[in-house]
């Protein structure tokens, strides 16, 4: 009897050992859980779209990888330089890829998208690996929809760094955003067709062909016309009245095809002839040239 008194004395120690056990196991486990935050801090930009967002929302043409479902995650140590932070998303940090490009103005608005809004110290912003500006959180928590603009970017085709530097843990959110910056925020591809075609063909054509034709052709045609032709024509018609020329003679001879002046007329020999004066006569010796 004893015996099986002792014996159930000890069972039941033992089934308290193991509850104990079971509950500071137990105790060591929940602990650690009950003293974690309840949220990590997660963001990402979203406008213009940063390399992981294009890669979420399917705007890349390739593949991604496990990035594209957790945009919010590239998380890793402050002072990374990388797109990746190093943070094995190693794709973002792939410069021969054809990440989209948005055309932007020299004034900038970077928009954030925060799924737990850990408290912050600083935001810092790069363009193409050289700090452009920081913005300071003061280890506040910043809203779930911050934004920050960047004013007087560069002109030309950009890779905007930038660094989320949480304040109470070692860790930093990275974002890689392409951008192409224009001084109107326009596609630098579609103005250069517009202009240049304009106005080149309207001006040329129509000054060059007008004035070069009309005043050379009026001016020379009429001067020289006019008074040349005038003043040769009329004065050696008017004045030579007298005939030039022979006189007949009553005492010369003359043989067919001799011409002599004779009463303002000349007259040419039809044979040989003397001491016979020119008369009109078809029978004659004389034929009647005309008046001299």
């Amino acid at each position: 009897m004893t015996s099986t008194t002792m014996t159930s004395s000890a069972a039941r120690r033992v089934r308290t050992a193991v509850v104990t056990l079971a509950l500071a196991i137990g105790g060591a486990i929940v602990a650690p859980v009950a003293l974690a935050p309840s949220a990590e801090a997660h963001g990402w930009i979203t406008s213009p779209p940063s390399r992981q967002d294009n890669c979420s929302t399917g705007a890349t043409p390739f593949d991604c990888g496990g990035i594209k479902y957790e945009p919010q995650s590239v998380e890793a140590v402050k002072g990374s330089m990388k797109c990746s932070g190093d943070s094995g998303y190693d794709i973002l940090d792939d410069e021969s890829l054809a990440w989209p490009s948005t055309v932007t103005g020299r004034d900038v608005t970077f928009q954030w998208k925060l799924t737990a809004n850990h408290s912050t110290s600083t935001w810092e912003y790069f363009v193409d690996g050289e700090l452009f500006d920081t913005r300071s959180q003061g280890g506040a928590q910043p809203p779930k929809d911050i934004s920050h603009t960047l004013t007087g970017l560069p002109e030309g085709d950009h890779t905007i760094f930038a660094r989320w530097n949480i304040a109470d843990t070692p860790m930093a959110f990275y974002n890689c955003v392409d951008i192409t910056v224009t001084a109107d925020g326009t596609d630098p591809g579609t103005d250069p067709t517009t202009d240049p075609t304009t106005d080149p063909t309207t001006d040329p054509t129509t000054d060059p062909t007008t004035d070069p034709t009309t005043d050379p052709t009026t001016d020379p045609t009429t001067d020289p016309t006019t008074d040349p032709t005038t003043d040769p024509t009329t004065d050696p018609t008017t004045d030579p009245g007298q005939c030039s020329g022979e006189p007949w003679s009553d005492s010369a001879v003359y043989v067919g095809g001799d011409v002599v002046i004779h009463d303002g007329h000349f007259w040419q020999a039809k044979w040989w002839t003397t001491n016979s004066a020119p008369v009109a006569s078809d029978w004659g010796v004389w034929r009647d040239l005309g008046a001299c």
